[in-house]
């Protein structure tokens, strides 16, 4: 996977992307990350790469003309690639988009800034829009790093461990189960007896159970789309009559 990164603060990324499951990625060979200076692409003596809105208001746009330019050096490098943009106004990220992205063999992901960006480039360029979340940022970098970093751990062999992207949180419409390590008592709360039982079939069961739980408990809204078995919607039904008593 080759990620083409355009932005006017190239040095954001040095950090984030030097360590953890994104340096993993790039070490292996398995991921790439190439950086690109939009102001590079600016024709004029002052690399100029916004303006005021035509119509009036507050704020600058990104211009066009250096944005294009950029888009089409990486799209030149990689003609494979969808392009995206990093935005308020795009789809909500969640794991099922994660995972669609971590099929294509490359992203080139446009960090907005400012007011935004002008309109032709959305309707010329752009395949995706993404936002990581209803609120506003200074710009996309922080969302790029994201999209990056969910992205990147679901490429195979990036966390050596195909069942731990598996179990993650979310990638199966749940939240995950609670989780517990040693030592089995920790200022007088222990370790449910299930997981210490070594029963395997009903460690899983109770696993499954409490994941569903947590997700009615905490996050409700997931479940609509949460595919359960017929005993499970059981069970999820108990929860729902508890909760109303």
């Amino acid at each position: 996977m080759i990620f083409d990164i355009l932005t006017l603060f190239p040095d954001m990324f040095r950090g984030p992307f030097d360590e953890s499951i994104i340096r993993r990625g790039q070490n292996k060979g398995l991921t790439e990350i190439r950086l690109h200076q939009i102001r590079d692409y600016a024709q004029d003596r002052h690399h100029t790469v916004d303006d005021s809105p035509y119509g009036g208001g507050a704020g600058m746009l990104m211009k066009p003309e250096p944005l294009a330019s950029c888009i089409e050096a990486a799209k030149a490098i990689n003609p494979s690639a969808i392009v995206l943009l990093t935005t308020p106004q795009g789809r909500l990220l969640n794991q099922s988009i994660t995972r669609e992205l971590s099929l294509h063999s490359g992203l080139i992901i446009v960090c907005g800034r400012y007011e935004g960006v002008d309109e032709r480039i959305h309707l010329k360029y752009v395949d995706y829009e993404i936002s990581i979340g209803d609120y506003v940022l200074s710009g996309g970098e922080l969302a790029a790093m994201v999209l990056v970093d969910a992205v990147t751990r679901l490429i195979p062999g990036v966390l050596g461990s195909e069942e731990s992207v598996q179990n993650d949180t979310l990638s199966n419409g749940l939240l995950k189960h609670p989780q517990y390590t040693r030592p089995p008592e920790f200022k007088e709360l222990s370790v449910p007896d299930i997981l210490l039982s070594g029963n395997h079939a009903e460690i899983a069961f109770w696993r499954r159970a409490q994941s569903i739980k947590r997700t009615f408990e905490k996050r409700p809204d997931l479940l609509k789309n949460a595919v359960l078995s017929e005993k499970e919607m059981l069970y999820l039904s108990s929860l729902d009559i508890a909760d109303a008593v």
